[in-house]
C-alpha cells in the first residue's frame, strides 16, 4: 500500500506541476499575444522624470533614454516629445538630459514614471498635423475598420499599418511626408485595435490572421480609385504586408512594400517579450508552445512569405541590430535571398519599431528614392 499510496503521490505532484507549467506558459506567451496597443512593450523600461526645466527634461540613465534621435514619452495620462541628448547639459551618473520639444497632453512632474515610444503624435492627423483627412470605415472579415484617409493627386496610395504595442497614430510620423508629395494614405487600424472588432479568441496572431484587414484596405482602396498601393507595414504590420503581398486576390495591384523592423521569426519575438517579462528561460520553450496551442502560429507560415520566390515587387526595409524585439538575422537574411529586390537600410542604435526616430530626414529620403518609380 506504501508503494501505491507512493506512486499516486508523484503522479499527484507530476500532474500539478505539468497543470503550472501550462499556466505558467500561458502567462508568459500573453507578453506578445495580449501586447495592448498604445501601452509600453516588456522591453520598453519605465523611467522617471527627474526634472524639467525650459527646453529640457532630465530622465533616468538607460540604453533607451541615452538613445540618438526623437520620440514620444508617455505617462499616465500625458505625453511630450522630446528631442536628441544634450551633450552640452550638466549629466549625472544615473541621469540623461534630451531636449524637451513640447508636451502636448497633460503635465510632468518631477517622480512621473514614463517611457519613451515611436509613437511622436498623438490625435488624428488634422488635430497632431493639420492635414485635411476624412475618418473612414473600411468592410473587414470581422467588422468595420476604422481609417483615416489623407487624399493626394497621385493614384499610388500608401496604406499604412501599425504593430505591437502601437496604434494607428505612430503612423502619422511618415504622414506628413507623404502629404507633401500628393501621396493619398489610408492609414487603418485592425481586429484588436479601439473601435475596430475583437478578435475571435481576443488574441494578436503577430500578423497570420490579421493580415486579412490589410487585404481589405487594399479593395477598400482600390475600390476609391487607387490604381496601385504600396504597403508601409511596421513590426507585425510589416509581417502583414508581406502577407498581403503573397495571398491577396489583388496583390497584382501591390507596387511595392516598406518593412520597418518586421518581425519575420515569431518565436524569437514571443521569447524576447516573455524574457524581458522576467520569465525564466526554462519556461520559454513552453511559452512557445502555448502560443502555438492557443492560435495556431507555426512557424513555417512565416518563413513562407520569405522564401525567395514570394517576393514579386520591390521592398525597402528599414531594420538594426538593435532590435530587442524583433531579430534583425532574418531582415539580413531576406536581403540577402532577394537582393534583385530588396534594399535594407541598416539603422543602428534604434529600438523595434523606431526607425524612423534615430533619423526622420534619412529614412524619409531612403522613402522618396523608394517611392519614386513606384508612382
Amino acid at each position: 500500500m506504501r508503494t501505491v499510496r507512493a506512486a499516486a503521490a508523484a503522479v499527484t505532484v507530476a500532474i500539478a506541476a505539468g497543470a503550472a507549467g501550462i499556466a505558467a506558459g500561458r502567462f508568459a506567451s500573453d507578453a506578445a499575444l495580449k501586447a495592448a496597443p498604445g501601452r509600453p512593450l516588456p522591453t520598453d523600461p519605465r523611467l522617471t522624470v527627474h526634472s524639467l526645466a525650459a527646453g529640457r527634461i532630465v530622465l533616468t540613465r538607460d540604453l533607451a533614454s541615452g538613445r540618438p534621435g526623437v520620440y514620444g514619452l508617455s505617462g499616465s495620462g500625458s505625453h511630450a516629445v522630446v528631442g536628441p541628448v544634450l551633450d552640452t547639459a550638466p549629466h549625472s551618473a544615473d541621469t540623461v538630459v534630451r531636449r524637451l520639444e513640447r508636451v502636448t497632453r497633460g503635465t510632468f512632474e518631477p517622480g512621473d514614471k514614463a517611457w519613451l515610444t515611436p509613437q511622436l503624435h498623438i490625435g488624428d492627423p488634422r488635430t497632431a498635423l493639420g492635414l485635411e483627412h476624412s475618418a473612414v470605415e473600411v468592410p473587414g472579415e470581422l467588422g468595420p475598420l476604422p481609417a483615416w484617409f489623407v487624399p493626394g493627386a497621385r493614384d499610388t496610395w500608401v496604406i499604412t499599418v501599425h504593430g505591437l504595442g502601437a496604434t494607428r497614430e505612430h503612423p502619422l510620423n511618415v504622414m506628413e511626408f507623404l502629404s507633401r508629395r500628393q501621396v493619398p494614405v489610408l492609414d487603418i487600424a485592425y481586429r484588436g485595435d479601439t473601435g475596430a472588432p475583437r478578435p475571435p479568441d481576443g488574441l494578436n496572431h503577430l500578423g497570420q490572421t490579421e493580415w486579412r484587414d490589410v487585404d481589405a484596405a487594399i479593395r477598400y482602396a482600390v475600390r476609391h480609385g487607387a490604381g496601385r498601393v504600396v504597403l508601409h507595414g511596421w513590426s507585425t504590420g510589416a509581417t502583414m504586408a508581406l502577407r498581403a503581398a503573397a495571398y491577396s486576390s489583388l496583390r497584382e495591384r501591390i507596387s511595392g512594400l516598406v518593412l520597418d523592423s518586421p518581425v519575420l521569426d515569431w518565436q524569437a519575438t514571443l521569447r524576447a517579450l516573455a524574457a524581458a517579462r522576467r520569465t525564466p528561460g526554462v519556461l520559454l520553450p513552453l511559452a512557445v508552445r502555448a502560443a502555438q496551442g492557443r492560435t495556431g502560429l507555426h512557424g513555417d507560415r512565416t518563413e513562407d512569405i520569405t522564401a525567395p520566390d514570394r517576393l514579386q515587387v520591390p521592398v525597402l526595409l528599414f531594420h538594426g541590430p538593435d532590435d530587442a524585439v524583433a531579430p534583425w538575422a532574418p531582415s539580413r537574411r531576406l536581403a540577402r535571398r532577394r537582393a534583385d529586390l530588396v534594399t535594407l537600410r541598416t539603422v543602428r542604435n534604434a529600438a523595434h519599431g523606431a526607425m524612423w526616430n534615430v533619423d526622420p530626414g534619412e529614412y524619409e529620403e531612403s522613402m522618396r528614392r523608394f517611392l519614386i518609380p513606384l508612382m
